[in-house]
């Protein structure tokens, strides 16, 4: 259930999208576009986009360049969580995290198997932060981004949204790394 308070003020949040293929453009990608279209619609900010080929140490590394970037707050990856051979995706974001949010892949799971029922169990969708980085791994098609960000994260990055939030512990972070 999402509610938002009204007495709170909308905070938009920076987001780069990442298309992990060997055969798309930006013209041909569908799933990264569709994510772009509800994050800017939302009042977010795109603050990157690129594509990357099904490489797992191309993807860790664009993944750890975003994170070092104080220009992004949120990376949302589209693509390669599936279970073939070149579907590397996960396990480049999990090469990366600090902290895996385990619930995210849970509910996107729950969602999902209302949608397409059992083959739901084919998708390892993940999320985690890194550097006080938000980092999402999504399918790589427009239906399961469209899932993902209208049933969790279009709640998650709203600070409006009650009880809680990403965005409210973005300070919170890094809060490791600071002296005592």
């Amino acid at each position: 259930m999402s509610r938002i308070d009204d007495q709170r003020s909308f905070i938009p949040v920076r987001i780069a999208v990442l298309t992990v293929s060997d055969t798309r453009s930006l013209d041909e990608d569908r799933s990264g576009q569709t994510l772009v279209d509800r994050l800017v619609e939302a009042g977010h900010i795109l603050a990157a986009r690129d594509i990357v080929r099904d490489e797992r140490t191309e993807i860790a590394a664009r993944l750890r360049i975003w994170c070092a970037d104080p220009g992004i707050d949120v990376i949302l990856s589209t693509g390669g969580t599936g279970l073939t051979g070149r579907d590397v995706t996960v396990e480049a974001h999990r090469d990366v995290y600090e902290k895996e949010i385990d619930a995210f892949g849970t509910v996107f799971t729950m969602i999902s198997m209302q949608k397409i029922g059992t083959s739901a169990v084919q998708s390892r969708a993940c999320g985690g932060v890194a550097m006080g980085t938000y980092l999402f791994a999504l399918p790589g098609s427009p239906g399961a981004c469209r899932d993902a960000w209208d049933e969790i994260l279009r709640w998650q990055l709203d600070y409006r949204h009650r009880p809680c939030n990403f965005v409210e512990i973005f300070p919170r972070l890094n809060e490791h790394q600071r002296r005592k």
